[in-house]
């Protein structure tokens, strides 16, 4: 089946990780293009060709003020990312406090019940080598 074009939605858009990158960049203020070639050191075409394709999907707003462009994030359009994202932070935070609960029980046996130390203790090598 061929792939979306990745002006398709959103989430294709954002399948890019230049285009994250530049999404990240934006999210405090908006910014000029010359801005975003130098903080993320991509080459100038290569950034207006990511701005293109989220402005297309909506992700990123322009305006115009005097001879530039500002580009900034347009939070409206990232909400369905982030409502589809937030729908697996409840498995991520279980994740975290099975990772916490099981780090926190190792520290009450101590170093000695952690089955990654078991037979740690190395016969001396008698080969003679």
């Amino acid at each position: 089946m061929p792939r979306a074009a990745t002006t398709s939605d959103a989430f294709n858009a954002v399948a890019e990780p230049r285009r994250r990158e530049i999404l990240n960049f934006l999210a405090l203020q908006e910014r000029p293009v010359g801005d975003i070639v130098d903080r993320l050191d991509l080459e100038q075409p290569s950034v207006s060709k990511h701005l293109r394709v989220l402005r297309e999907v909506g992700l990123v707003n322009v305006r115009r003020e005097g001879r530039r462009m500002l580009y900034r994030t347009n939070a409206e359009a990232i909400r369905p990312l982030y409502e589809w994202t937030s729908t697996f932070e409840r498995f991520w935070r279980h994740q975290l406090r099975r990772i916490k609960e099981r780090a926190e029980a190792q520290v009450d046996r101590g170093p000695e019940s952690d089955p990654m130390h078991k037979g740690d203790k190395h016969d001396p090598d008698t080969s003679g080598n």
